[in-house]
């Protein structure tokens, strides 16, 4: 089988935006992961939340369907072991996946009128 992924995946600039919506625009600040999964079988992947001045929320476990994709909005609290993230505040991500996946990142900023979606990949090995 080809190699479709990694198993370790790190997002570095995590910083959950102000949540206002912008007119009557369907718009509101978030923040995204996306996880893809091309195997046949289920991935477990696990999250670990690194922050500036405490310790890490380690182990939050994010099962993607085989065969599927699986977003995950950081400002959901139960999509993401009950953690609350505080908005405008740095973090750091780190995965690691029982088998190979893709990891993405998504930022809807709309701290001014014109915003901004930022799409990244994440770094993996």
């Amino acid at each position: 089988m080809s190699k479709q992924g990694a198993k370790n995946w790190y997002v570095i600039d995590g910083y959950l935006p102000f949540k206002g919506k912008v007119d009557d625009e369907p718009f509101e600040g978030h923040e995204a992961i996306m996880i893809l999964n091309c195997h046949d079988e289920q991935a477990v992947v696990r999250m670990d939340i690194y922050y500036e001045d405490r310790e890490p929320d380690a182990g939050i476990e994010i099962v993607v369907p085989a065969r599927r994709v699986k977003c995950v909005r950081m400002d959901h609290p139960e999509e993401i072991g009950g953690v609350e993230l505080g908005r405008q505040v740095q973090y750091s991500l780190r995965f690691h996946s029982d088998i190979e996946v893709v990891i993405q990142y998504g930022r809807m900023d709309i701290a001014q009128p014109n915003l901004a979606y930022i799409g990244l990949m994440g770094y993996s090995e």
